[in-house]
């Protein structure tokens, strides 16, 4: 019987283990090149062909290939380790919500500081370049108003990574952008009972922008 390699890893956990954590204005950490550059080209390739805006749970998107291999990847418990250690917390213990964005519209981006069911978030971009100057590219902001002044600008290029510890003051948000943005985010829920409670909002907004076409 032939036995196949195990497919090369697509993240460099060593690339995530030397982002540093910033702690001001609240606690993050920015890694670039977070994916292996070997990958990137199979990573793109197998990008899933999303046509509706918004984010989708992995159950609602083809995986296949090394973007499969990519969500299993960031679902597995090395990367919640990592990032774990790297924040002072225990995320192993923590169920997992991952979804998925192909294309942006441009009521998307307000400020916001994450709902208080998420624990921690990573936003992991699979663009190829970023041509727009400011619109898209996601900033840590100091309160819940104002675009600028702002602490940090988050470039959504391939293998760039944000991570941070949802509280009451994470503001952060990007200026208006409306076509393709490839982000995968996975958020860290308290507990079971809100993981299945976003699953269920997240299927309803599906829902509706279906009926709307928006």
């Amino acid at each position: 019987m032939i036995v196949s390699a195990p497919a090369a890893p697509v993240l460099d956990l060593d690339a995530v283990r030397a982002a540093p954590l910033a702690r001001a204005p609240y606690p993050y950490v920015l890694g670039r090149q977070v994916i292996r550059p070997e990958a990137a080209p199979a990573l793109a390739r197998d990008f899933p062909a999303i046509a509706k805006p918004g984010y989708l749970t992995v159950d609602e998107v083809a995986l296949s290939g090394r973007f499969g291999d990519l969500v299993a990847e960031l679902e597995g418990d090395a990367v919640s380790r990592v990032l774990g250690e790297k924040f002072g917390i225990d995320l192993v213990s923590h169920p997992r919500l991952t979804t998925v964005m192909g294309r942006s519209q441009p009521k998307y981006g307000a400020i916001h500081t994450d709902g208080s069911a998420k624990v921690l978030t990573l936003l992991l971009y699979l663009n190829d370049a970023w041509e727009a100057p400011e619109a898209g590219r996601l900033r840590v902001l100091y309160d819940g108003e104002r675009f600028d002044p702002y602490a940090v600008e988050v470039p959504p290029t391939m293998g760039t990574m944000f991570a941070f510890l949802r509280g009451d003051t994470s503001w952060h948000g990007h200026r208006p952008f409306a076509g393709e943005r490839r982000v995968v985010q996975v958020a860290w829920m308290r507990d079971a009972a809100e993981l299945a409670r976003k699953r269920r909002r997240n299927r309803t907004a599906q829902l509706f922008k279906g009926i709307f076409r928006r």
